[in-house]
């Protein structure tokens, strides 16, 4: 990937709806080549597909989080299962460091978040957890 796909996605970030000719133009490129970059980060992974991002969103769930979860031994396969059934987490990601597994979570009151955070903390295997709240969104990709 180079500098200018690098450019083009952050372009896509901030509207995935711009047309080529609008990527084109405001990218110094022709629509074609626009058109195959899209198509060769497509191709490679690099791009694996395009979302809509609702007001509606953040008021479903006005309750935001991450919760940093540790897991005992060889039991994060396991976990992940676990909290992919779980509706109020809307991502779930594996890192490495101190924190094995960090999860989005959403609820539509402190109550409700409360609640998953117990959830989350009863699963066997779980060992520690950290898990900060929150207040606004800085920058949107």
């Amino acid at each position: 990937m180079d500098e200018m796909d690098r450019r083009l996605i952050g372009v896509l970030r901030h509207n995935a709806r711009a047309t080529l000719s609008e990527l084109a133009s405001g990218l110094g490129l022709t629509r074609a080549t626009v058109r195959t970059r899209i198509a060769k980060l497509q191709d490679r992974g690099d791009i694996l597909g395009f979302s809509v991002v609702m007001k509606q969103d953040g008021l479903t769930d006005p309750v935001r989080g991450l919760m940093m979860i540790a897991i005992e031994g060889r039991g994060t396969d396991r976990i992940i299962r676990q909290l992919g059934g779980m509706p109020e987490l809307r991502r779930v990601y594996s890192t490495n460091g101190r924190w094995d597994v960090i999860v989005e979570i959403g609820a539509k009151t402190l109550e409700q978040f409360d609640n998953v955070l117990a959830r989350v903390r009863r699963l066997d295997g779980v060992t520690a957890s950290e898990t900060s709240l929150l207040l606004s969104t800085r920058k949107s990709t």
